[in-house]
């Protein structure tokens, strides 16, 4: 058994002896990452998933795109992006995926022992992939330069919302492929950055998420929901509690939501919740733990009953990527 596996597989054990009493729940590993990364795009294009961007504990940005095929659990690398980005957004959309802002610098890092603060130099192009070519393509900016946002595919269309900007982290703004245009909307209700979201029957559904830059800003319980035909947010039951830098995925008219940063209670400081959202009952609940915590991921992906969260900081802040590929069952069903 290879050395990664073992420990994993410790882990795992120990994990599921802990969430003894809670609502049971199958995790499970897949092949790991081609390399240790945080601060990554994640997006979902049928069996495949794609991570992009991001930076290792050197904290120095990269312009890695690797594709894992989740028939055969493997990984490949494809064409690097054209730039390198970390803390991007990503989504899957009429057979194309796209990579949307980020940044270029992590905003700081240690040099001789000291922390040394850089202009973080936030993006707003827009970069679409072909899978038959393997070649990338530069498509119309957003209309704001941001990071920290997330991305979700509804109707044909990607909804941006929220983000680290210059400004504040209420932007929203939807963009049309076809088209290749973007609209601005209304803004997002609570201004946010390193949220959750994910669509749900056409509703873009925004949750959690911190108020300032750094990590250590205060945090928001909020959820929000946005309706495209009628052009409006409304509010919903808030998460369990507040967290940021947190990751969220839709799976049978769930919305999921894992993990994040602002944990006291432990050395690492990042949360293991694992909590689902019913949006018919419009409530809360916590599931099994991450046997793994994590954060640093933006976009996950639901597939044949699996929810896979690739990769992922392990302590607070962004210094702790890794290669971990965490998967949960799950038959929970909100329809």
């Amino acid at each position: 058994m290879q050395p990664y596996k073992l420990i994993l597989s410790v882990i795992f054990a120990t994990a599921a002896l802990l969430a003894a009493g809670s609502e049971a729940a199958e995790w499970q590993t897949r092949a790991p990452l081609l390399e240790a990364n945080s601060e990554t795009a994640v997006a979902q294009m049928g069996d495949k998933i794609y991570v992009f961007g991001g930076y290792p504990r050197l904290r120095i940005t990269v312009d890695t795109a690797i594709e894992y095929d989740a028939k055969t659990d493997s990984w490949r690398h494809i064409a690097r992006l054209p730039v390198k980005t970390n803390h991007a957004m990503a989504a899957a959309v009429n057979g194309r995926v796209y990579v949307i802002g980020g940044q270029q610098t992590a905003g700081g890092r240690r040099v001789g022992g000291r922390f040394q603060r850089e202009d973080p130099k936030f993006l707003n192009r827009v970069f679409a992939w072909n899978p038959s070519t393997n070649q990338w393509a530069e498509k119309a900016p957003m209309p704001s330069k941001r990071s920290g946002g997330v991305a979700v595919a509804a109707g044909g269309k990607i909804y941006v919302a929220g983000g680290r900007t210059r400004e504040s982290g209420d932007d929203f703004a939807v963009y049309d492929p076809e088209a290749d245009r973007w609209t601005v909307l209304p803004d997002v209700p609570t201004q946010r950055n390193h949220l959750g979201a994910a669509a749900i029957d056409g509703k873009i559904y925004v949750v959690g998420g911190r108020f300032g830059p750094g990590f250590r800003s205060p945090k928001t319980d909020a959820l929000e929901v946005y309706d495209p035909a009628a052009n409006t947010w409304s509010k919903r039951k808030p998460m369990l509690r507040p967290r940021g830098g947190i990751n969220a995925v839709a799976a049978n008219g769930c919305l999921h939501v894992f993990g994040g940063e602002g944990n006291d209670e432990v050395a690492s400081g990042v949360y293991p919740d694992h909590d689902v959202y019913d949006p018919r009952s419009d409530s809360w609940r916590a599931l099994d733990a991450m046997p793994v915590p994590v954060h640093g991921v933006t976009g996950m992906a639901f597939v044949n009953g699996w929810i896979h969260f690739p990769g992922g900081g392990t302590r607070i802040g962004g210094s702790s990527g890794n290669v971990i590929h965490q998967v949960v069952r799950t038959d929970i069903t909100c329809r």
